[in-house]
């Protein structure tokens, strides 16, 4: 990988932790987006977990005093059960595949019956969501989404639910570069400069946020990463459907 590409890599990391740590969300999933249309998927992976777990890790230390202990460890279990199935499987899914689930699972996390409403302090509800989110980042690199939709449906303030939230991504993208680095037929390596750049730009990125989420108040917080999930995801919906579409007229033709 050339040095301009490197660095222009690192300015793209620093942009989304920084709207990570403003959010909490978002910031995985663009960048995601933009790995896979420039890697192969398993390299893409990797890349990303190193990336997600220094921005996340760093984000759960600036706010450590606002952890949700006990959401953390229920859904930690169903990261656990899904890595158990998937490393029987070792599915790897195709790039147009990965961008579809990217944008559609948003939208369906919203079709849950207000009956049901995702609440992070349930035992059940949380080994769940914990299963699905972890098989969902071994499908497509992340689970941001719809961790995005349960995290945001339980009584927590902006602070609790960023601190939260970046505890249990640590532990999903750990799990996943486990499984892309060495779990799947065809592990993936990383060049060691490019990782160096991917820690340093998302711990910069994440501390960059810190004032400003300080300064939101709760109600924005929640209107502007429902808003910031609805565009991307519906950008990746039309993305990944576009490749399918390109893939399946080469082959017709």
């Amino acid at each position: 990988m050339s040095p301009l590409l490197i660095a222009a890599l690192g300015a793209l990391m620093v942009a989304t932790a920084f709207l990570s740590g403003l959010f909490g969300m978002a910031g995985g999933l663009i960048l995601i987006g933009v790995l896979l249309a420039i890697l192969p998927l398993p390299s893409a992976m990797v890349l990303h977990a190193i990336t997600q777990m220094a921005s996340n890790g760093w984000r759960a230390f600036l706010w450590r005093r606002h952890i949700r202990w006990r959401p953390v460890a229920v859904y930690l279990i169903g990261c656990a059960l899904a890595l158990g199935l998937w490393s029987i499987t070792r599915y790897v899914p195709d790039k147009p595949v990965a961008l579809l689930l990217l944008g559609v699972t948003p939208f369906l996390a919203r079709l849950v019956p207000k009956g049901i409403k995702p609440n992070p302090d349930s035992l059940w509800q949380g080994t769940f969501y914990g299963s699905v989110c972890m098989g969902l980042m071994l499908m497509t690199g992340v689970s941001g989404p719809l961790m995005d939709t349960f995290f945001l449906g339980g009584n927590f303030g902006r602070r609790e639910t960023v601190a939260t939230k970046a505890t249990c991504q640590v532990a999903s993208h750990f799990t996943k570069l486990i499984y892309f680095g060495g779990i799947i037929d065809q592990a993936a390596s990383l060049d060691p400069v490019l990782a160096l750049v991917a820690v340093a730009a998302s711990m910069l990125g994440t501390s960059l946020a810190r004032r400003i989420l300080e300064a939101m108040s709760d109600q924005q917080f929640r209107t502007w990463a429902n808003r910031l999930i609805t565009t991307v995801a519906s950008y990746y919906i039309l993305y990944g459907g576009w490749l399918m579409f390109a893939g399946d007229s080469a082959v017709a033709q």
